[in-house]
């Protein structure tokens, strides 16, 4: 008793004759002042949501639920001893009971389980499967392609009495969660989704006459929205990877809608540093062609002149590589995978002709950024190695990827690939190059049935209840089909389990994608008609294609503020153009 006394008077002695009192200082940092230098700060938020309808029940038997409407009102994330109701899961030796709940729209991140009361006082086994359909969350691993690839995305938790549990993270918009041990009770107060997410502002903007169009647009950049994470991811469920030609859809819906981000550079450099030259980044030869062509799209929105410098030292070897793989008669002989994208890896005439162009485009692209960085060289030398590949020009082999890149950089006219893109309507679109096709048709002033078949193919995902533009779609999918937010009804073919192929066979099928935003980026370029003409966005060319639309209008961020525009046509067809640029940009028509 004395030790403790006089250990207790020390105490009180220091606290009223030190020099500071121990109260007044501020709590000590949770890391040393080395461990604080080395903490890496996110730029994400993570924001929670409420589940907006319970799509299925399994409650009959020995199972049971009650008061699971508590389960859509919004949460505290605390558990409590209230005792208020909760949403009560019972099971008895045989049946077992689970609930699908819907976020209302596809999302990135996780979720947040909130518990009362367990009936055995201590943690009960709950199994969680996160799902961007309802069918992928009514399937086990395995079954259609269902995987636990790249997120964990299907387990079996321990569940806290009286506490918070968190899982994740992956792409979903349901969720169900079965009671898996025997004769067990479960309170589960609170069941939400951590939505983790960057937030930034849309500085871009489209509105049209056509509501379709309208929601067609946001969708794609949304669909981008969710993969700015740390990185530019290719989908948020899988593959969670940098992909640099699933980049560039996704800059270009970036530079149209969001302006500036530091995850494009980021990403960027991410590539370069993960693939020493001789190596093609990815292992594909396109993509280090992507790389080159979308630091040029950025340089020109952005005008970064000390960014694009930081890539001298591999831009310009990289540019020599690519001149060193044409033969004597112009023809491309690219090594490493040779890929365009996945509906056309089979077709390699195909593939050639996509090669041949896109050689064409990144050389054109460096040959560009080595005059601004005074590399005149192998500005020259790119010019040469152009000149050659356009000695030979490929068949497209009825390929609308091919042809779409053959027409972009004029190695066929315009009307030839709007002839091989055009064949069929949308069959053979894919979510990727359709973008490309797109623009193909652009350059054949076919503006009316690119907006028309921007409505059916990427519309026709929406009208089977997607929320995210997916990683391949085919129209041909759409018959019999049974949409993705309800359970798949009996004759009805399974548009996500049934469908797929390569990577994505079936359930494994990313929903999310963001190299399917091309429409994003193509309305606000061709209907908007905003084009930027000299880096840096101090000169935009505003050249409206309103197609039947009876309005559009819309914003587009540049470094000097939002360019605006609104256009409207009248009885004859006229279109009448309102104009607001902000000061240091220069509009022509």
């Amino acid at each position: 008793m004395k030790i403790r006394t006089s250990i207790r008077i020390t105490f009180v002695l220091l606290l009223l004759f030190s020099s500071t009192n121990i109260y007044s200082q501020k709590l000590p940092p949770v890391f040393t002042n080395s461990q604080s230098d080395k903490a890496q700060p996110s730029s994400l938020t993570r924001s929670y949501i409420s589940p907006t309808r319970i799509v299925w029940m399994k409650s009959d038997g020995g199972a049971s639920i009650q008061n699971e409407d508590l389960l859509l009102r919004e949460g505290n994330g605390q558990a409590d001893l209230s005792n208020n109701p909760t949403c009560i899961l019972k099971s008895d030796s045989t049946d077992h009971p689970a609930i699908v709940l819907d976020f209302g729209k596809e999302i990135h991140g996780g979720m947040q389980f909130i518990t009362g009361r367990t009936s055995t006082g201590k943690p009960i086994k709950m199994r969680v499967r996160l799902g961007e359909s309802v069918s992928e969350v009514m399937s086990d691993i395995g079954e259609k392609g269902a995987t636990n690839d790249h997120a964990i995305r299907d387990r079996i938790i321990d569940v806290p009495l009286l506490g918070n549990i968190e899982i994740g993270n992956s792409g979903f918009r349901f969720v169900r969660i079965d009671l898996v041990e025997n004769k067990a009770e479960l309170q589960l107060k609170e069941a939400r989704a951590i939505l983790i997410y960057q937030d930034i502002p849309y500085l871009g903007s489209f509105n049209s006459s056509d509501d379709l169009l309208n929601n067609i647009w946001l969708t794609g950049a949304y669909t981008v929205h969710l993969n700015m994470q740390d990185y530019l991811w290719d989908g948020i469920k899988r593959d969670r990877l940098v992909w640099a030609g699933d980049m560039h859809p996704e800059v270009s819906t970036i530079n149209a809608v969001f302006g500036y981000n530091d995850v494009v550079p980021k990403s960027l450099d991410l590539n370069r540093d993960l693939t020493p030259l001789s190596n093609w980044i990815n292992g594909i030869s396109s993509y280090s062609m992507w790389w080159v062509i979308m630091h040029k799209d950025w340089y020109m929105h952005h005008a970064d002149l000390k960014y694009l410098k930081e890539q001298r030292a591999y831009l310009i070897p990289l540019l020599r590589q690519l001149c060193s793989m044409i033969d004597e008669e112009g023809v491309e002989k690219l090594n490493g995978w040779r890929f365009m994208d996945w509906p056309s890896s089979e077709n390699q005439e195909a593939i050639h002709g996509g090669l041949q162009a896109l050689m064409v485009w990144s050389l054109s692209a460096g040959k560009d950024m080595c005059l601004i960085l005074n590399e005149k060289e192998t500005a020259k030398e790119c010019e040469e190695a152009i000149n050659k590949l356009k000695k030979h020009i490929p068949e497209t082999n009825n390929s609308k990827q091919a042809a779409a890149l053959l027409s972009i950089v004029d190695l066929i006219t315009p009307t030839q690939g709007n002839s091989v893109v055009t064949n069929n309507g949308v069959h053979d679109f894919s979510t990727f190059y359709g973008y490309y096709m797109l623009q193909a048709m652009a350059k054949a002033d076919n503006y009316d049935e690119a907006i028309d078949y921007i409505r059916q193919y990427w519309g026709g995902m929406l009208s089977i209840g997607a929320t995210t533009f997916w990683e391949d779609f085919n129209i041909d999918w759409l018959e019999n089909a049974s949409p993705i937010d309800a359970p798949v009804q009996a004759g009805k073919k399974d548009i996500h389990g049934d469908y797929g192929n390569y990577c994505y066979v079936g359930l494994r099928h990313s929903l999310c994608h963001g190299w399917a935003s091309g429409p994003t980026a193509w309305l606000t370029e061709h209907v908007l008609g905003i084009q930027v003409i000299e880096a840096g966005c101090k000169t935009i060319r505003i050249e409206p294609h309103l197609g039947n639309l009876e309005f559009a209008e819309g914003s587009f961020p540049t470094p000097y503020g939002l360019v605006k525009v609104k256009h409207t046509k009248d009885v004859n067809g006229k279109i009448t153009s309102k104009i607001d640029a902000p000061k240091g940009v220069k509009i022509i028509k």
